[in-house]
């Protein structure tokens, strides 16, 4: 049910250390403005759909389909959202949940812990946030992230995201970072639009100095997602295993993790740390996401220091829902934990293929009830 990808030896360390141990499930939800832009990105039918993803998201993890939702899942172009698998599992397993708005439009109609952030510009303008937002944002993701550690000592982590037009910020970090990323990152969409996405981040990398400092590189083209998630997995690991939970955009954060720990000086443990998605992600043929994991030890002081990646087997050919069908054809592929989620069933409960699917599809039935 579990494949892993990179760093194989100590994939299944990681797996043996961990098996059958219950994790903590966060998502820190963020917003780019690069979200705004037409086609950027299938989660959510139009840009003003965009805008309200992450609450809905966040809402329905939370809550699940029986609550009447104050900002419901919004319309995609094809297929449902990823949440659904995470609030699946979640619910199954009763893993606990915690939500951390890092900056957001709105605020989200749930019980989330501020972290006194703020939304992104677009990547294009080169000035993403304020450099004070950001260390900000770092040393929350730090206190966070250790706080979460301590809930599970003997076991692990789960950091996951909600942010639309993450995979462009993505790739905006990574290059910054001297990460060649171009033509390697994932979307939302069935063919990655590649182009697009360049042209955009091209523009803001060039109103950059060359070899800012990280925190300095996530101000002018990043998210506030990925700094929070930085500092919760440098903390995290030190005292618990991490998974970070999504692809090309955490990966992104591994990049951002390594530089910004040997940068300021800060112990983390990365033995303790692995990347797990959706096989989606990691065999998508319109990016390169193993490639990608592979090149991360470029920024690592010592070398053959990229991450284990790992992806849950899980399939959606058998559905019997379309939306869920889309995800073979290559539509949403990630999101909101959804891979990590399937790896904690396989690993707490040895859940397979099918026990997956069931629990998947019943979430899909009741969201549906619900909506009539």
């Amino acid at each position: 049910m579990i494949s892993i990808y990179t760093q194989i030896e100590q994939g299944k360390a990681w797996i043996n250390k961990y098996r059958g141990n219950l994790p903590v499930f966060a998502c820190v939800l963020g917003f780019t403005e690069t979200a705004l832009i037409p086609g950027i990105s299938a989660a959510g039918s139009t840009p003003e759909d965009r805008k309200y993803t992450a609450c809905a998201d966040a809402e329905f993890l939370y809550y699940g389909a029986a609550h009447q939702p104050h900002y419901s899942l919004p319309p995609l172009t094809a297929g449902a959202s990823p949440v659904l698998i995470s609030r699946a599992v979640v619910e199954a397993l009763q893993i606990p949940v915690y939500l951390f708005n890092a900056g957001l439009p709105q605020f989200p109609a749930i019980p989330a812990i501020d972290l006194g952030g703020s939304l992104a510009k677009c990547v294009s303008t080169g000035k993403a946030m304020e450099l004070a937002t950001v260390k900000h944002l770092l040393e929350q993701g730090m206190i966070w992230g250790d706080r979460l550690a301590a809930e599970v000592p003997q076991s692990y982590v789960i950091l996951s995201e909600c942010v639309v037009g993450g995979t462009t910020t993505a790739l905006a970090v990574l290059t910054a970072l001297g990460i060649d990323a171009i033509g390697k990152v994932n979307s939302s969409h069935p063919i990655c639009n590649h182009q697009q996405k360049w042209e955009i981040v091209q523009s803001g990398l060039q109103k950059i100095p060359h070899n800012s400092h990280p925190l300095e590189i996530v101000a002018a083209v990043g998210d506030p997602m990925q700094v929070v998630v930085a500092g919760m997995a440098i903390a995290a690991s030190r005292r618990s295993g991490v998974i970070l939970a999504g692809g090309t955009q955490m990966l992104a954060v591994y990049a951002l993790t390594t530089a910004i720990s040997q940068t300021l000086h800060l112990f983390w443990q990365p033995t303790e740390v692995i990347v797990g998605t959706t096989r989606w992600v990691a065999e998508d043929p319109t990016g390169e996401t193993v490639d990608l994991a592979l090149s991360l030890d470029k920024i690592s002081k010592t070398q053959g220091t990229n991450p284990p990646l790992l992806s849950t087997q899980l399939s959606f050919a058998n559905s019997c829902y379309p939306q869920l069908q889309a995800y073979e054809q290559g539509f949403v592929k990630e999101g909101v934990g959804a891979g990590a989620a399937c790896i904690a069933a396989y690993l707490y409960q040895n859940w397979s293929q099918s026990q997956l699917l069931a629990a998947i599809e019943d979430q899909f039935q009741r969201l549906t009830q619900s909506q009539d």
